[in-house]
């Protein structure tokens, strides 16, 4: 089949786009506003962007919270504060991460909501989620606008330094490598699917000289 976005009709059941770009990983942000309110939601438009120095970026559909505000809350608070931080996403984590994809208020705490444990940044004010393996804590560098076919479909990428990071001493092999099988990281598919990297599922190849 060969079709062109935005011209012509796919003909499928669903968009098939996100079912190619696979899979992705989830950038789990938690962020808090200028009240103190924590918001914690995952993104699967989400990646590493360069090395030296770490620096990440997600991206999000404009919000709709009211009609003088179309930001997401994520993107509202850290263009405020400045500050915010990626949680890895687990095996062990993937109820709660499910649960914090839920439409709430800006007023709800979605780190509580989800039975998670807030635990305090070294480098940021944005807390950590205690119960993943990994945090990245980031400070802010932009927003990209990136044009849509309508208004809703308006996408905003946020870039952020990564200034901190923190790996549970457990998941640190004896030879000084992070043990990647043993974190179970999960990874996002189309439609409601995910994936999970573990032990059986990582194989290794040497780049040519």
């Amino acid at each position: 089949m060969f079709y062109e976005p935005g011209k012509t009709d796919h003909g499928l059941s669903k968009n098939p786009f996100n079912s190619l770009i696979i899979p992705r990983p989830i950038g789990w942000i938690s962020s808090v506003d200028k009240a103190g309110i924590v918001n914690l939601a995952p993104y699967s438009f989400f990646n590493a962007v360069s090395y030296r120095p770490p620096i990440v970026m997600f991206s999000g559909s404009r919000g709709n919270s009211s009609p003088d505000d179309t930001h997401k809350d994520s993107q509202r608070n850290i263009e405020e504060t400045g500050e915010f931080v990626c949680n890895l996403t687990t095996w062990d984590t993937r109820d709660a991460m499910n649960a914090t994809a839920s439409a709430v208020g800006k007023d709800v705490d979605e780190l509580a909501l989800a039975g998670l444990t807030a635990e305090a940044s070294q480098c940021v004010s944005a807390p950590r989620v205690a119960e993943a393996p990994v945090h990245l804590e980031c400070k802010y560098i932009k927003t990209t606008e990136l044009p849509g076919e309508t208004p809703s479909d308006v996408y905003c990428v946020v870039f952020g330094q990564v200034v901190g990071i923190h790996i549970k001493d457990e998941f640190i092999t004896k030879d000084g490598q992070v043990d990647v099988g043993k974190m179970r990281p999960i990874a996002r598919l189309g439609y409601q699917d995910y994936a999970v990297v573990n032990s059986d599922t990582i194989f290794t190849m040497q780049r040519p000289e």
